[in-house]
């Protein structure tokens, strides 16, 4: 069974916001106000984070892309009392739209808070009301959304190689933010997989996880910068 995972290298990442954007158009996400992000709710199914070491005048800084780490053991799929996100054979946490009840337990549930519960009726401007993905739903308010690694495209991957009389090929498939990255800092694959790419990315000693210790076992891993960092 194919278990997909993510590894982000910190050192190739120069903060360019290529994979923001794309998640972005990719998956609909809603556009907020400048007043909704004062208030802290602006949606970003990929957001990324700086991250800064040392003091003046010795300061080295990062920008570190987050999103859905996918876990093994997602606390969020234990506190949803109906069901609406739960992990896949896949290992991909989902979600389903329709069945949620807008509760956030599963915001509330997730220690990276990279879940985000959809406030306001999404919109966006005229220019681009008719550019939106028409293989991804356009969530209505009151619902948490989140990333779930293109799962569409996906579906797209098996369809064509159900077609061709084929397996599915690792290669068929990858998120959006994955296939824009300029500088090849996002790597993603089979996990389960020892030969491929993501695996031996992870198994590299410059490899971690955020919050290990708390068992929640993410599916996206880093590449520090350094070996020391």
């Amino acid at each position: 069974m194919v278990r997909w995972a993510m590894v982000i290298d910190l050192e190739k990442c120069s903060g360019c916001q290529a994979c923001v954007v794309a998640c972005a158009a990719e998956n609909n996400v809603p556009l907020g106000s400048p007043q909704e992000a004062e208030i802290g709710r602006l949606i970003r199914w990929l957001q990324t984070l700086p991250r800064i070491e040392g003091e003046y005048p010795h300061v080295r800084a990062e920008a570190v892309p987050m999103m859905c780490f996918q876990c093994e053991r997602p606390p969020c799929t234990y506190v949803c009392p109906v069901a609406a996100t739960y992990k896949n054979p896949q290992g991909v946490v989902a979600q389903i739209y329709w069945r949620c009840i807008g509760c956030r337990y599963c915001v509330n549930a997730c220690p990276f808070t990279l879940k985000w519960f959809n406030w306001f009726q999404p919109r966006w401007p005229a220019t681009m009301a008719e550019a939106t993905n028409p293989d991804v739903s356009l969530r209505d308010k009151g619902v948490t959304e989140k990333c779930t690694f293109c799962h569409h495209r996906l579906q797209q991957a098996k369809d064509r190689a159900r077609a061709e009389g084929r397996p599915l090929r690792p290669e068929d498939y990858r998120p959006a933010c994955v296939e824009a990255c300029p500088q090849g800092a996002l790597v993603f694959g089979d996990l389960d997989d020892p030969d491929s790419e993501v695996a031996r990315r992870a198994r590299s000693p410059r490899a971690f996880r955020f919050l290990e210790e708390l068992g929640t076992q993410p599916k996206v891993y880093y590449l520090a910068a350094t070996p020391e960092a």
